[in-house]
């Protein structure tokens, strides 16, 4: 498989590439969905608690009767109804239909309650009790990062961050830390770039790159963030697109291709960040008209009113 495991620093590796739950919902849809990216050549599947869809995950394993070793198992703490880690992992190995995950992580800062420490040593008994091999974080920032490592007996593994061209400047202190603490980077949202943000400034690298090793746009950006270091968490409905996924592992990015979709990625950063920005500005002023428009009204309303008012004493004193 062209897509290189990636050593862990708990001793374990990590497949590089990924197929995401996050989007598929709950019911038949996931199992369908998740059958055929197995079916295809995917053996990690990333799922959380938030998804809602473990036990679809679950399922799927019930069925196709895997060996367990044969797969790759990520799941996530949400937070979901309140419920706490040595509860939420209990729940979630039960939905997966196993005994432990490969991969169990913090999915974002804000669940870690009362604090990032306190968070942390439930995640490390969770791996002592070898319900899970590894365990993790998502969306966490260096400083958060930072905080997390100043108490911790053991290192998390990974950080799954969403990260892009068009965002990969802003995230790179993140990355930089990771990489100096020996935390392994997921990246989720990668396609960013031609399914949210197309027509930017990464369209034009990305073309000229596909055109001449004869892939997608899509094939390149997966193969920038392998070239990165970093695991690639994507997904599809459509199996034609997964197996081109799995073929992106075999494209070789130069030094100038990755350099190149960088340079544009910084450039249409601050376009998008101009962009956003003028949206809010424009959504302010029309919510600032409105009020003003609203204010308006009242007055000419109570005006009006007062008025009346001023009539009906004049009629009475007429009288």
């Amino acid at each position: 498989m062209p897509w290189d495991l990636i050593p862990l620093n708990s001793g374990y590796s990590i497949p590089s590439i990924a197929y995401g739950t996050g989007s598929l919902g709950s019911g038949q849809w996931p199992i369908d969905q998740v059958a055929q990216a197995l079916d295809t050549g995917f053996y990690h599947i990333d799922t959380a608690q938030m998804y809602r869809n473990e036990a679809e995950v679950g399922v799927v394993i019930g069925e196709l009767g895997l060996e367990r070793s044969d797969l790759y198992i990520t799941t996530k703490y949400s937070g979901l109804n309140g419920l706490d880690i040595p509860t939420s992992i209990r729940n979630s190995l039960n939905y997966l239909n196993t005994t432990y995950v490969d991969l169990y992580l913090i999915h974002n800062p804000g669940v870690a309650v009362p604090d990032i420490p306190t968070v942390w040593a439930q995640m490390e008994k969770v791996q002592e009790e070898g319900f899970a091999r590894s365990i993790g974080v998502s969306n966490f920032d260096e400083k958060q990062l930072e905080i997390l490592l100043s108490s911790a007996r053991i290192k998390p593994v990974a950080n799954q961050i969403y990260l892009h061209p068009y965002n990969y400047q802003q995230q790179s202190p993140t990355v930089e830390y990771a990489a100096k603490n020996d935390i392994v980077i997921e990246a989720y949202g990668a396609l960013t770039p031609v399914t949210r943000e197309p027509g930017g400034p990464v369209d034009a690298p990305l073309n000229n790159i596909a055109t001449r090793l004869g892939a997608t746009a899509d094939q390149v950006l997966l193969a920038w963030v392998k070239a990165k270091g970093a695991v690639a968490v994507t997904t599809s409905s459509k199996k034609a697109r997964l197996l081109s996924y799995l073929s992106a592992g075999d494209l070789d990015l130069s030094a100038e291709d990755i350099q190149a979709i960088d340079t544009a990625g910084a450039v249409g950063q601050k376009q998008i960040t101009v962009r956003h920005g003028l949206r809010k500005f424009g959504v302010g002023v029309l919510i600032g008209v409105a009020i003003l428009g609203a204010c308006s009204y009242v007055k000419s309303r109570k005006k009006r009113g007062n008025l009346t008012l001023d009539s009906e004493s004049a009629l009475d004193r007429h009288d």
